[in-house]
């Protein structure tokens, strides 16, 4: 087969990430970026010996597929365009701004027969691969409970949405994933801190018969942290999606030599679940161009972006509904029956 035909709309931190993995696939010929920011434009089509377009209109007839990592409110119009012109398509999350703008994508994605993926890398990651394995493995039990943290240091750059449809809207594609279907019901909270946007999030996500999940999701945090635990019956298990590493924490039956004076004991023990190295972004473009090629579907496909989309925006929805109520007035107020005394 002939090799696809790539371009990249975008090219500032994540678009030049599509740019590095593109420019390396033997089977993509990286034909060229657009962006409206002529010097970065010509600095990363120079570095990555492709060509630089200003004006969309002169590259999308030369490509077959393209990378949308613009700010999310070009997403849209952007993709749209693209669409209608038949070219396959990778939006970077959020799908969109809105539900109806999403809606309309993946309407036209099926009605002009084009690929269209959503970047919800994490669902790349080894770390949460080996942990969906291992939750299908039948000895597994079923999670009682799950936290997600995904917390960041405040960065001017990535302001454009807040930090439900910036950050959590990967973990809920997480949970998407892991349950199948939508919760049954849900609690919010969050407020602004640098920005007039919701900039920490706490939602709370509830499952008749599964578990209770809650996400955290902050851009205030001195740390970076990615983490998942889920704890089940006969353990507890932590995943460092950052760090790509997963250990199950399990309880040990203690070894008595006699009834009376134990001779060796071990309160319990942790397993280290060997996680391959891989790269995220590069298996999810290479699941991008072979879906193309062999015409079967991607991974992450336009419809699992708009389901989390519509759940990340009915999060934020509830925490701007608290906020301007004020938040105490949707919370039930706490009255000990018994006095602290000194």
């Amino acid at each position: 087969m002939e090799r696809l035909k790539v371009g990249v709309i975008g090219v500032g931190n994540m678009g030049e990430r599509h740019c590095r993995i593109y420019s390396s696939l033997s089977q993509v010929n990286f034909v060229g970026v657009c962006d409206l920011a002529e010097e970065r434009g010509r600095l990363i089509a120079s570095k990555y010996e492709t060509s630089y377009f200003k004006d969309l209109n002169e590259m999308l007839p030369l490509v077959d597929a393209v990378s949308i990592a613009t700010t999310t409110p070009g997403h849209y119009p952007i993709g749209l365009e693209c669409l209608r012109q038949g070219k396959h398509l990778l939006i970077e999350k959020p799908l969109a701004l809105t539900v109806e703008q999403g809606q309309a994508l993946v309407a036209a994605a099926r009605d002009n027969g084009c690929r269209l993926m959503v970047g919800h890398i994490e669902r790349y990651n080894p770390a949460f691969t080996e942990l969906q394995s291992l939750l299908a493995y039948p000895a597994t039990s079923a999670p009682l409970a799950v936290n997600i943290r995904r917390l960041s240091p405040f960065d001017t750059s990535q302001t454009d949405v807040d930090v439900v449809c910036d950050l959590m809207i990967h973990d809920l594609d997480l949970i998407l994933t892991l349950a199948g279907r939508l919760p049954d019901g849900l609690e919010t909270f969050g407020r602004p801190v640098f920005t007039s946007n919701i900039d920490h999030a706490v939602a709370t996500l509830y499952y008749h018969d599964g578990p209770v999940i809650t996400l955290t999701a902050s851009r205030v945090t001195q740390q970076k942290v990615r983490a998942i635990e889920l704890t089940t019956r006969d353990a507890y298990i932590e995943v460092d999606l950052l760090h790509k590493n997963l250990s199950i924490h399990r309880r040990f039956v203690p070894f008595y030599t006699n009834q009376e004076a134990p001779k060796y004991r071990q309160e319990g023990f942790v397993e280290q679940i060997y996680v391959p190295s891989s790269e995220p972004l590069l298996a999810e473009l290479t699941d991008f161009v072979q879906s193309i090629r062999q015409g079967v579907s991607t991974q992450v496909t336009g419809q699992d972006g708009l389901t989390a989309l519509a759940l990340a925006l009915e999060i934020r929805r509830k925490i701007e509904l608290k906020l301007e109520e004020g938040l105490w007035r949707q919370i039930e107020i706490y009255q000990p029956s018994l006095q602290m005394t000194n």
